[in-house]
């Protein structure tokens, strides 16, 4: 019999991981524009945040950066000598690092045909993220093999912006039993693009043959679109049956509790009020850009980036929560700055997928020997330091090809 749990599949900081500012409405990418990146670090705090999870007893997999400089990207631009420097930059965009946008995951136990469902987000609005579908799809189609457990879909039509995980939750009495799904959807027109389509989104809930009473879908607010929260991750994370949020995270704040609890009563909202926690700071520190986690004992911890700690509303917030009798009993920093730089936070690094291990290609599964090689490869081959300048050159692109190759080699992954 098979038994499901909760992988979290994060994705190894690519080779190619540059500061050039491609993402609009990313405050933090926009900000470190044009700084020198250093891809070799990125990686390894990569792993180690994997390592962490792993050593508490969770279960750890991982995905791989995609083909840089995609050849093909600039091929289809016309790209030449007088070409904007942006997008020849796209081409080179290691943003397959943040997996809560590779698919949007319905578990088996959702599904009305009893499989594990992924539909890779087709992430349109940005040119750099929407070259990646098709490569990202090759890797779950490889990873999730068995049909008789997974089914892979498509991209949902480009007409309809899709995300993919970071602008959907989950909801349920444990990670192995079924589950109300949540999807939330904003509406262009504000300064910034809102990047997921409601009509993405139910045709995601579709596909994946969900139960229309277990799926709720709800509106971003537009001033935490406005304020740089580009996802919905950047303002709340949800976990088994508690959501972490913001004040500010919906448009109808109290009609999302109302909706969520219609179709998941033993919902336990964990709200932080704007007068502990600004919208800004919650940006700035990426508070609820974590990962909240069940933990093997059952209790749950928050794994929060270290600029939360130095942050001091952020921070007296965490530790008043500590000190409280709420569901969320452990707070752990760790340090993924390069990543938060470019405007990703621990959540954004790794995809959630409920299934059994044993049914998982086990080339993507992390073990301590498994951790021990990429750290070996990284150090080895990926660049120590990428400089705006160097973006478009051919000995960099050797260098990153190299590095990949060497990386698939090491896991017998040459198809990709």
């Amino acid at each position: 019999m098979s038994k499901l749990v909760e992988i979290n599949f994060d994705g190894i900081v690519g080779p190619s991981h540059n500061y050039a500012g491609l993402s609009l409405g990313n405050i933090a990418s926009a900000s470190h524009k044009g700084d020198p990146s250093y891809p070799r670090a990125a990686a390894l705090q990569g792993v180690a945040k994997m390592r962490s999870n792993m050593e508490r007893g969770l279960a750890q997999g991982y995905l791989l950066p995609l083909p840089r400089p995609n050849d093909g990207l600039l091929h289809r631009i016309g790209a030449n000598a007088d070409t904007p420097a942006q997008l020849r930059a796209a081409a080179w965009s290691a943003s397959s690092m943040w997996t809560a946008n590779a698919a949007t995951v319905s578990p088996a136990p959702d599904t009305a045909d009893g499989t594990c469902h992924l539909t890779p987000a087709n992430l349109v609005t940005m040119l750099h993220r929407g070259q990646e579908w098709r490569d990202t799809k090759a890797q779950l189609d490889i990873a999730f093999a068995d049909t008789s457990h997974f089914t892979i879909h498509d991209a949902v039509p480009p007409s309809f912006g899709d995300e993919g995980a970071a602008n959907h939750m989950r909801f349920c009495e444990e990670h192995a039993g079924a589950g109300v799904e949540v999807f939330v959807y904003g509406r262009p027109g504000g300064r910034f693009p809102a990047r997921q389509h409601e009509q993405a989104s139910r045709a995601v809930a579709r596909l994946h043959g969900l139960d229309p009473d277990r799926c709720v879908f709800i509106e971003q607010n537009p001033v935490a679109i406005e304020a740089g929260a580009f996802h919905n991750d950047v303002v709340s994370v949800a976990n088994e049956r508690v959501l972490f949020t913001h004040e500010e995270a919906f448009a109808d704040q109290a009609g999302a509790y109302d909706a969520i609890r219609a179709a998941f009563p033993e919902l336990e909202v964990v709200e932080v009020p704007s007068s502990a926690v600004s919208l800004a700071d919650a940006i700035k520190t990426y508070l609820f850009n974590a990962q909240l986690l069940t933990q093997p004992n059952g209790s749950m911890a928050l794994i929060v980036p270290e600029e939360c700690r130095e942050n001091a509303s952020v921070w007296k917030w965490c530790e008043g929560m500590m000190a409280s009798n709420g569901p969320i009993r452990q707070i752990i920093p760790v340090d993924v700055r390069q990543s938060m730089a470019n405007g990703g936070g621990p959540a954004c690094l790794r995809l959630r997928v409920v299934a059994d291990p044993a049914t998982v290609d086990p080339r993507f599964l992390l073990s301590e020997s498994r951790a021990d090689q990429l750290e070996q490869i990284i150090a080895s081959y990926w660049p120590d330091q990428i400089d705006p300048s160097d973006i478009g050159s051919s000995s960099l692109a050797g260098s990153v090809r190299t590095a990949r190759g060497k990386l698939l080699e090491m896991l017998d992954l040459g198809q990709l």
